[in-house]
């Protein structure tokens, strides 16, 4: 049984490639080993993670009257009396799609009974899709405004993370690829090798306009005391919850960016660590989204999945004392691109053999990557030791983890379009936010004039933008100092830039929502270049606003700037907030996107525009956007009918 989607629910794909998070003790040797169907069954169990009918104790529990009206209803031996639909399948269900046959697991010696198999159809090549039982979380009160429904895509077999190769990513980015409608992606992922495929997917997830979350577990979900569980539903919350438009790795009460991360502890809860890069999401007792650290997306291509990695790159760490004929049989043929784990800051022993053996491969097209051994720090040219690496032609690799290093190499060296300078450029060049970009930026802060003539600025543009609904012309406002008042005297203004920022975070939400409605290029472009100016501005609203003003939530229809413009035929104002960082996936409160919006108002380029950025029509949109085709096609409309076909409608042709 299909479900139709909520506007209050978000769709989020697990993918569980293995790991401990769903093992068992048992294995030959008496170690932990992955159980097919395990997961999937403790998690339809346990009502944190699945209540469809909302009717346990724990999702009657977010006030005092909610629970004693669950006691007086009969509830109070903890959970109701489970229903067919919570204990058994058939359950609704969600279309998954998967490069394998889906549900073909082989069972256990000791396993004589599991659950029915999906249906599986071969769609395509190398395509399969079934309808799997889909799960579905409660409607949290404090963590979360939607009920998040979640299908479990089980690889078959699972593996354990050290056993996962290179096809097995590209595998992944795949699916990712096939199932994009869903809202977001969760992985479930063993943590050894957690960190390569986190970097490997943030460069095979080309133009990703969707949360893509790797976790895992240090103690499986099997054991009573174990970490499986607020990693889970930790990341389970923030993909259901926020859009974060690249590949992260949450972990201990953590999100970080997936191309930044290393796995530092074998033991500890805290497994995994980004030395050089801040978190993106900290959970505590609220979940604080860092987002001008959230990558934005600016390009108006649609995402894609590269679908190559080059075998032919390898990490060399030196060591002192190294040979020279070691580095040459390291280097030698058919090795294309080498991560070179140097000393410090970058520095190589300086003795001419081992210079010339580096120096000769990269004439011969090698491309090498110095980075540091270092946990913390960048690589430079301080020293003449890492100068001398450089003028043979090594290439600095930034701060840039040995995971990251290696898989952007080997995503690079894929793409034949590229030339080895091509690559030697690129490597130095943040493609996902994986490295630190080296600046001398001036971080003076404006001084009190400047922080007037910005404050004036924007009180000029609300008060014309307020007052005069399609015209340019309006009142202009002046703030000007006492006479003989100094910066020092000037008592309003007397702190940094911080008061001016948060008088400007709450006057540039209205401004650019009015300035998008109303196609009013100027003001657009006026808001925006006040956000670049000002990097401390932190725009109110909901708490799933994405990053940027390009994405703040207009409070009472709970719709983006991208929203507004679309509805009202702001063509040119579309274009500079889809460059801006405007996400094409964010729903407003009915659960529409802008797509949807431009299609049912009939504006045809705004259409292209957002199809050629990624926008697709999924979820309530699809079920609103058919019904509103098959009118068209009723009634011989053919522009109408022609415009939802391009916005992503299947029509079926007459028999």
């Amino acid at each position: 049984m299909s479900v139709s989607q909520l506007p209050d629910e978000a769709r989020v794909l697990v993918i569980y490639t293995g790991g401990t998070i769903g093992m068992l003790l048992g294995g030959n040797r008496g170690g932990y080993v992955p159980e097919p169907y395990f997961l999937t069954e403790i998690l339809k169990s346990q009502t944190r993670f699945h209540d469809p009918m909302q009717d346990s104790l724990f999702s009657n529990s977010s006030s005092v009257q909610g629970f004693r009206q669950f006691l007086s209803g009969g509830g109070g031996s903890g959970r109701s009396s489970p229903s067919p639909e919570t204990t058994q399948f058939p359950q609704p269900t969600l279309l998954v799609r998967s490069t394998r046959p889906i549900g073909s697991a082989t069972l256990s010696p000791n396993q004589k009974d599991g659950p029915p198999a999906p249906i599986c159809v071969k769609v395509a090549e190398n395509v399969y899709e079934a309808q799997l039982p889909s799960l579905l979380t409660p409607r949290a009160s404090v963590s979360s405004s939607k009920s998040i429904r979640y299908a479990i895509l089980e690889w078959q077999p699972l593996l354990d993370s050290s056993n996962i190769e290179t096809e097995d990513w590209i595998r992944l980015a795949t699916e990712i690829e096939l199932n994009y409608s869903f809202d977001a992606f969760v992985i479930l992922h063993g943590t050894d090798t957690m960190s390569y495929t986190s970097s490997a997917l943030s460069f095979l997830l080309e133009d990703l306009g969707k949360t893509v979350i790797l976790t895992g577990a240090q103690i499986p979900l099997s054991e009573l005391r174990n970490d499986a569980l607020d990693n889970l539903m930790g990341a389970l919350t923030i993909a259901g919850n926020y859009i974060i438009p690249e590949t992260s790795l949450f972990f201990n009460h953590t999100l970080f960016r997936g191309n930044r991360v290393s796995k530092v502890s074998s033991y500890d809860f805290a497994a995994f660590e980004s030395p050089n890069f801040a978190p993106l999401v900290k959970v505590g007792i609220e979940i604080t989204v860092n987002w001008n650290n959230v990558l934005r997306q600016t390009s108006l291509r649609r995402f894609r999945a590269h679908k190559e990695m080059s075998p032919h790159v390898a990490t060399l760490r030196l060591f002192p004392g190294i040979s020279s004929a070691t580095v040459r049989a390291f280097l030698a043929p058919p090795i294309r691109g080498v991560v070179l784990e140097s000393f410090g800051s970058g520095n190589a022993p300086q003795r001419a053999d081992l210079i010339l053996a580096l120096k000769e491969a990269c004439e011969r097209g090698v491309v090498i990557v110095a980075i540091s051994q270092c946990l913390k720090g960048t690589v430079s040219n301080a020293y003449e030791a890492g100068r001398e690496l450089a003028a043979v032609g090594v290439i600095a690799g930034s701060d840039m983890t040995p995971e990251c290093a290696l898989t952007k190499l080997s995503y690079l060296l894929s793409k034949p379009e590229l030339s080895v300078e091509d690559v030697r450029k690129l490597i130095g060049t943040p493609l996902r936010g994986e490295l630190t970009r080296a600046t001398a930026a001036n971080l003076t802060q404006n001084s009190l004039e400047q922080n007037i003539e910005n404050i004036q600025g924007l009180l000029s543009e609300f008060v014309r933008l307020s007052t005069r609904r399609f015209t340019s012309a309006g009142p202009q406002i002046t703030i000007s100092l006492p006479d003989g008042a100094t910066q020092d005297a000037a008592a309003s203004w007397t702190s940094t830039a911080a008061e001016a920022a948060s008088t400007e975070g709450a006057l540039l939400p209205f401004l650019i929502h009015a300035a998008a409605a109303r196609n009013d290029v100027e003001a657009l472009k006026f808001c925006i270049e006040s956000e670049q100016g000002n990097d401390s501005i932190s725009t109110p609203g909901p708490s799933n606003v994405a990053s940027g003003l390009a994405n703040t939530l207009d409070l009472t229809w709970g719709g983006s700037p991208l929203h507004a413009a679309s509805l009202n035929g702001s063509a040119e104002c579309v274009e500079i907030l889809l460059h801006s960082g405007a996400l094409v996936h964010l729903r407003d409160t009915l659960g529409h996107t802008a797509l949807y919006y431009a299609a049912r108002q009939g504006h045809q380029s705004i259409v292209d525009m957002l199809v050629q950025a990624g926008a697709r029509l999924s979820g309530l949109d699809g079920g609103f956007a058919e019904m509103a085709a098959k009118t068209a096609a009723h009634n011989g409309d053919a522009g109408t009918l022609k415009l939802w076909v391009k916005a992503g409608v299947q029509v079926e042709s007459p028999p």
